[in-house]
């Protein structure tokens, strides 16, 4: 994903206040943490990442003044910042077999995979899991442990078992809470309206939550996945790119409840860019009299675009289609097509794709009309206008 990615709660939009709590985002997503996934910690609350101060085993821990940290040692984390607080801990494992959940919240419905893992990828092999003191048979392929369609029931205390080289391990639980979904509002919205934006340009997003006002969680998701793009008070994508379009998710929590809000589309609009013509009958002799029709393209997912044809310079039609009737001697001379698409968050930005140009032409040896394309200008202007 392109640019920072940060969340904003408008619990005020709604009459509802609600009190942020500094937060551990954990990369890879997973817990526990193991030490050999050369793990990174980043710090998010109020205040500025200078104002960070880590702790490891309750004591000031590392450089200072900085929000991600590279964890080299085993241990539980935690981080402060002004105004937040401490955030949970997180506890960084070393141990020989370890049982992994995604790090994110659980819902009625969801589809989740607990994988078993030995000690630096050791080979691994005759793995088990049990839920509850109780082993689970034919639900797991290899070293993971497929749950779809998540119910209450599910919630408890997993572990896993299994040959680690020549010797028998079982990793120490971990509890899975899987949670109700509440009727609780949560909406998204979007700056510029609509999630659509033009490539390059800053995209915001709000995740407006009417729900209790003890201390909020957030997670911020895309397309489906569950690895954890960022919390926080404030949403930004900055210089988005083609790739940055898809629908977005928030989930917020209050630690008794969790709720999520319906996906929003973001469509990233691009430039219009290889404007070309498609002279159709032109590609061979026309006869005086005939119809001709000449059709302009530009690549594709660059809409909004108004098509305008230029006959020796000045406009004669705006259309993607320019039909000829009639073909006679008026209709001679140098065809242009000039796509554009007028896009950014306040509309002023404006961008032309020049076609090359096509000349229409009587030979004096014969009265047929002959099109054939020249070697014209083609490209991409961005300027700003009007509107």
């Amino acid at each position: 994903m392109a640019g920072k990615v940060v969340l904003l709660l408008w619990a005020q939009t709604l009459g509802l206040a609600g009190a942020q709590t500094t937060q551990l985002l954990v990369e890879p997503p997973w817990r526990p943490v193991v030490l050999w996934d050369r793990v990174t910690l980043t710090c998010q609350g109020s205040g500025t990442a200078g104002a960070t101060t880590w702790y490891k085993d309750g004591q000031r821990w590392g450089q200072q003044g900085r929000d991600h940290l590279i964890v080299t040692e085993g241990g539980t984390y935690t981080c402060d910042r002004p105004g937040t607080g401490h955030s949970p801990m997180v506890t960084v494992l070393h141990d020989r077999l370890v049982l992994q959940v995604p790090a994110r919240a659980l819902l009625e419905g969801d589809t989740v995979t607990l994988r078993c893992r030995s000690w630096q990828n050791k080979p691994l092999t005759d793995v088990y899991f049990c839920h509850d003191g109780k082993k689970l048979e034919g639900l797991h392929d290899g070293t993971e442990l497929s749950l779809s369609s998540l119910r209450l029931h599910h919630s408890g205390r997993y572990l896993c078992g299994g040959r680690v080289v020549s010797q028998w391990r079982e990793s120490e639980q971990v509890t899975v809470p899987v949670h109700r979904v509440p009727p609780l509002g949560v909406y998204l919205s979007a700056q510029p309206p609509g999630g659509q934006v033009a490539l390059g340009d800053s995209l915001v997003l709000s995740c407006m939550v009417a729900m209790g006002t003890g201390p909020l969680s957030f997670s911020w998701h895309r397309e489906g996945s569950w690895a954890l793009l960022g919390t926080g008070p404030h949403l930004e994508l900055h210089h988005v790119g083609d790739n940055d379009s898809g629908q977005y998710q928030c989930r917020v929590s209050d630690r008794d409840s969790v709720a999520e809000c319906d996906p929003l589309n973001v469509t990233v609009l691009v430039p219009v860019a290889n404007a070309t013509i498609n002279p159709g009958p032109l590609s061979h002799q026309v006869r005086a009299g005939d119809p001709v029709t000449l059709r302009c393209s530009v690549q594709v997912d660059s809409e909004p675009v108004t098509f305008t044809w230029l006959h020796n310079g000045q406009e004669v039609a705006r259309s993607p289609l320019l039909e000829l009737r009639d073909i006679d001697a008026g209709h001679l001379g140098i065809y242009q097509c000039v796509p554009t698409n007028q896009l950014g968050q306040d509309g002023h930005r404006v961008f032309r794709a020049l076609s090359p140009e096509l000349a229409l032409e009587v030979r004096p040896w014969s009265p047929w009309v002959t099109g054939g394309v020249t070697q014209g200008h083609q490209g991409v202007q961005d300027h700003w206008g009007d509107g």
